[in-house]
């Protein structure tokens, strides 16, 4: 059994990261770099954001410049999900069949697979909110509700606008849509037809590839925002400024009420898109432990008594705000994502460095995906007259520069 194990566990590794590399989209897309820091600096690895930069007239002189203090913000991603798929059991028919037939992969490892590739893409797509729920990304195009893409292109170049509004570089955009939005891409002329992109490739291959500088894909894993219940008199989605004095630019964290209306209710939960009457900007909800209406538990502010107090959102205001200013939520949609690469950090740290040469009486082997960046464990135990295999993953990803993202709601 050993020398087969010996010779089987590679083979079951490399076909399983075939089919992660097939279902993990979101971590070809974003800046997976940093697994060699994980591997050196342990559970948590710092990112520091670049600050912006001034300039200044040149006035030579004798004495020399002193340069400007620079406080460089950093983000933290936490190497704390852990996850293995539920144990699998193979025959020893199955394992002499794998060793034979290099194509053959029993159906329940593959779904072993897809199951940890599901829960790695999905937690990235969920990312449009930072994990300790301080910023989020606020840049917004689309239309709540209604798929993007369904007569025209435009929901691209909003897209692209919005990013370059937001100072986003222009290469390594990406675009992930839900399978509905990229139907409906598909059957756009702009994007197939070959006499307008120079190409028959896309109704041939079904893809939607590169259009207006952003790398559009299909993901099954693309989240959906369930947004707060608020409600006014007038049934719509709105609540106004609470301070006589309105809010000056900067300001993050103000207070809402119902004003011209009768009455305001329900709740504003984190990662809710909202806006203000002055100012086309939007901004996302993040969390206010200070606020005593809003709970860590369901993540929402709660309006009492009409109104909502240290409502916290990010970014700072762009422009300043008046009092009983109208502010919007925007309600629930699917958060299709265009964003660069670097709006996102990924890491993996490779288990085996630390239990694979105990080996604790079972086989362990670790191999990482050079297209993915993902490191994938097999862990392989006999028990009475039978032998379990597990596959399990370390990995910690965060939102680290909000700007670089927008979502193309649907």
């Amino acid at each position: 059994m050993s020398n087969t194990l010996t010779s089987i566990m590679p083979k079951i590794l490399a076909r399983g990261l075939m089919v992660l590399r097939e279902k993990c989209i979101f971590p070809r897309l974003v800046n997976s770099s940093y697994s060699n820091e994980a591997k050196s600096k342990g559970n948590t690895i710092d990112i520091p954001i670049p600050t912006a930069v001034g300039t200044r007239d040149v006035s030579p002189s004798n004495t020399l410049i002193s340069p400007s203090d620079t406080t460089t913000e950093k983000v933290s991603v936490s190497l704390d999900r852990w996850k293995q798929n539920d144990p699998i059991y193979l025959t020893d028919k199955q394992l002499v069949e794998i060793d034979k037939n290099r194509h053959f992969l029993p159906g329940q490892l593959e779904e072993a697979v897809k199951a940890l590739a599901v829960e790695i893409n999905t937690y990235l797509a969920g990312l449009y909110i930072s994990s300790d729920l301080s910023k989020g990304i606020y840049g917004y195009v689309g239309t709540a509700g209604i798929t993007p893409f369904a007569s025209t292109v435009s929901n691209a170049t909003e897209a692209r606008r919005e990013l370059n509004k937001q100072l986003c570089p222009g290469s390594d955009r990406n675009g992930v849509l839900d399978f509905d939005a990229g139907a409906n891409a598909l059957d756009l002329s702009p994007f197939s037809d070959a006499e307008k992109i120079g190409s028959n490739g896309v109704k041939i291959d079904g893809e939607i590839g590169r259009k207006f500088g952003i790398g559009w894909v299909e993901d099954d894993d693309v989240v959906t925002h369930t947004a707060g219940t608020i409600a006014d008199a007038s049934a719509t989605r709105t609540c106004a400024i609470n301070n006589g004095a309105g809010y000056a630019a900067a300001i993050a964290e103000i207070n809402v009420d119902n004003g011209a209306e009768a009455s305001v209710t329900g709740t504003i939960v984190v990662g809710d898109i909202i806006s203000f009457a002055g100012h086309s900007q939007t901004y996302c909800v993040i969390a206010n432990s200070s606020s005593s209406q809003y709970s860590t538990t369901t993540e929402q502010y709660t309006f009492a008594s009409n109104a909502i107090t240290g409502l916290k959102f990010y970014p700072g205001l762009k422009s300043a705000v008046v009092d009983d200013e109208v502010a919007t939520v925007v309600a629930s949609h699917v958060v299709n994502l265009v964003f660069h690469r670097d709006a996102f950090a990924f890491a993996m740290r490779p288990l085996v460095e630390e239990t694979g040469a105990l080996e604790l009486g079972s086989r362990i082997l670790s191999y990482q995906d050079d297209k993915t960046g993902i490191v994938l464990r097999l862990e392989v135990s006999r028990q009475h007259k039978q032998v379990v295999w597990e596959f399990d993953v370390l990995y910690g990803g965060n939102l680290v520069r909000p700007e670089l993202a927008c979502r193309l709601a649907g």
